[in-house]
């Protein structure tokens, strides 16, 4: 769905093809699609819907990182994600990101 997406003109039918996919991905865990997802919409429509998605995938993906189910080339995605974000919260999730990244011998530069 996302290569759909990418290979489509900006549109309404685009639009709808973006939160379909950040609310499925979403919802079966596919945080990573979601997280891209979300982050399109949000610098489309910066709504608190859409960053709350983005915040909540972006750590899903985190955790998923911990867990050894998402490459560490994901975390430096989503880490560039939220830094893109006007929210307060970003420094202190990308503080927690980076810190353990640090811990554990992961280069996200």
């Amino acid at each position: 769905a996302w290569e759909l997406y990418l290979k489509m003109d900006t549109s309404h039918e685009s639009f709808t093809l973006l939160q379909l996919i950040a609310n499925d991905a979403y919802k079966v865990g596919t945080f990573y699609y979601a997280a891209k997802a979300f982050d399109v919409l949000e610098r489309l429509d910066p709504t608190p819907e859409y960053w709350d998605g983005k915040r909540g995938a972006c750590i899903g993906v985190f955790q998923q990182v911990i867990a050894g189910q998402e490459p560490a080339e994901s975390l430096r995605d989503v880490i560039s994600m939220l830094r893109n974000s006007n929210n307060d919260q970003v420094d202190a999730i990308t503080g927690v990101m980076t810190k353990w990244a640090r811990q554990n011998g992961m280069k996200l530069a």
